[in-house]
């Protein structure tokens, strides 16, 4: 029998207001001079000013870091590790949606490397490259529902001189402590809670289809989908929900915990585009989900049935849970077809299928992928053919 590793998620706390335990988390990790990294538009909201004020107040003198944007590159990254250094922190706290985190946790994990930051890419085991006595301790607080950032091992970064967000890896990417504080999320405008929720369903569906023995990270999985399907419509028309914050709060964490077991062609197809024509990821997952499902029909079949009672669907056959995804999405008002967003002339088939096929994600599909796959899905994505 082949032999697997499983990882499970580290402390978190989540509630209501679990914002205000911030300095609490400082002072059980031993973080004395923090630096807080998050983007430019977050940096100045009441969420971080408050935050900023409790630590100063709890005699944790802190530092922001908040040049980050929506698709992360390496100049960030080094920027916000110089940043570190120059102010001599001891610990970070990666505060946002997706960008924040990713950033904050590779800026904690940069930070006492010698080697460059794409020595790292998640490609066997670079890993082990890695100084690990000398990563940052990290706390996270995201303030979107969707990457699940905070309870996962990794960041994505685009790198500027080659035009490819990768993956880079350590176990110790993991956040020590998590705050899950549904509060944060309120003012969330709907197109980003829709477009985040399919990301977090993107990430529960296709850990759930990804070949291999993992049953934890499938149960994980199914519950992530059965509470986006309970709560992401209502937290997009009411925002002001606690409880469906809360809920997708943690089907984002579980996603993210669940993709321990792999990934597949929706990340793969999407990470092009993220990079390239600079589509926000979650909307790209959405756009996908259908085109990759109906491609690898015959090898999800059943597991898709499953998910479909599971979910208690009317209709709990293949088709039906397409008719779901495409349903969804409609509710959500997001676009069926990729050249709603990407203009023919701005799109580079040939280029992106590449790219897409060498994502790491493309080995975690449940079929196995050549080049002229990723170009048909792309092309069904554009013209709207569903397989």
């Amino acid at each position: 029998m082949q032999k697997y590793n499983w990882n499970y998620p580290t402390t978190i706390w989540a509630g209501e207001n679990r914002i205000k335990d911030l300095s609490l988390a400082c002072k059980k990790l031993n973080i004395k001079k923090p630096l807080l990294v998050t983007d430019s538009g977050l940096a100045k909201t009441e969420i971080i000013l408050e935050s900023l004020h409790r630590l100063k107040n709890e005699n944790i003198p802190v530092q922001i870091y908040s040049n980050v944007v929506g698709n992360p590159t390496g100049t960030n990254v080094s920027e916000g590790v110089d940043f570190y250094k120059k102010n001599k922190c001891d610990g970070v706290i990666a505060f946002g949606g997706g960008s924040g985190l990713d950033v904050g946790k590779a800026i904690a994990f940069m930070s006492g490397q010698s080697l460059p930051i794409w020595d790292f890419e998640d490609v066997g085991d670079n890993w082990t490259k890695a100084n690990s006595d000398k990563i940052a301790p990290i706390i996270a607080v995201p303030t979107t529902a969707g990457t699940g950032s905070e309870a996962g091992r990794a960041s994505v970064i685009l790198n500027e001189a080659t035009g490819v967000k990768n993956i880079i890896f350590h176990p110790k990417f993991l956040p020590s402590v998590v705050i899950l504080d549904p509060i944060l999320t309120i003012s969330l405008p709907a197109k980003i809670t829709a477009a985040t929720g399919m990301d977090a369903l993107a990430h529960n569906l296709e850990a759930y289809c990804a070949p291999g023995f993992h049953p934890m990270a499938d149960g994980i999985a199914l519950e992530g989908m059965r509470l986006i399907n309970q709560w992401l419509l209502i937290a997009v028309r009411d925002g002001s929900n606690i409880e469906a914050r809360m809920n997708m709060l943690a089907a984002a964490s579980m996603g993210s915990t669940a993709f321990q077991k792999g990934l597949g062609a929706i990340h793969s197809l999407s990470h092009p585009v993220n990079a390239v024509n600079n589509i926000h990821h979650g909307l790209s997952n959405a756009i996908f989900m259908p085109y990759v499902l109906t491609f690898n029909k015959d090898v999800i079949e059943q597991k898709i049935i499953k998910i479909s009672h599971y979910l208690e669907l009317k209709d709990r056959s293949f088709n039906g849970f397409i008719k779901w995804v495409l349903d969804l999405r409609k509710q959500l008002q997001m676009p069926h077809k990729l050249s709603e967003v990407i203009k023919e002339k701005d799109f580079d088939i040939d280029r992106l299928s590449k790219m897409a096929l060498e994502d790491p994600s493309t080995g975690g599909n449940p079929k196995k992928l050549v080049l002229a796959d990723m170009k048909t899905m792309y092309e069904h994505s554009m013209s709207g053919t569903l397989f």
